[in-house]
């Protein structure tokens, strides 16, 4: 299983006081206001953060760090990730999963044929829907409702999925 989990991505300085823009690549961009502290990798170094302040402008989070007082300290940071531990990461439901979790497990079918494994997974406004490779090099895309995925074996790294007639 992954241990860290990217929440966002450095675009900017934002003023002259050390802020920075951040594009959010969490579901909810809310969850900086409770966030204290995040892993920052710009390609060359991985540095420990304590958020000090935070903001939102538009489709942006505004983040000030401790220690970043002028724009000249946080310039060179353009493009880099932020991360959480698994710890810090928010807390998930009954039947939820990350989806970096989800990226790499076997797909079978009822019968416990082998069908693929998870490539990607596409998050759509009615649900989320499972890209799977095959072993031919082709792509199968499985929506996941119920009535397709059947149950999801984190600790055997398995997904065993019912495949509904025109679904192919």
């Amino acid at each position: 299983m992954v241990s860290e989990f990217q929440v966002g991505v450095i675009t900017q300085p934002h003023g002259i006081r050390g802020e920075v823009k951040v594009f959010p690549t969490t579901d909810d961009a809310g969850r900086f206001r409770k966030l204290k502290e995040v892993i920052m990798d710009d390609g060359r170094e991985r540095r420990n953060l304590e958020i000090e302040g935070v903001k939102f402008f538009k489709q942006f989070v505004i983040l000030k760090f401790k220690g970043f007082d002028s724009i000249n300290d946080v310039e060179k940071y353009r493009s880099a990730r932020l991360y959480v531990t698994r710890d810090n990461a928010v807390k998930l439901q009954k039947d939820e999963y990350f989806i970096a979790d989800l990226i790499g497990l076997e797909v079978v079918t009822e019968d416990e044929g082998h069908f693929g494994t998870i490539k990607d997974v596409l998050t759509t406004g009615a649900n989320d829907v499972y890209v799977v490779a095959r072993d031919d090099g082709s792509e199968a895309l499985l929506p996941a409702i119920g009535e397709c995925i059947r149950k999801i074996d984190m600790e055997q790294g398995k997904i065993t999925v019912h495949i509904m007639d025109g679904l192919l």
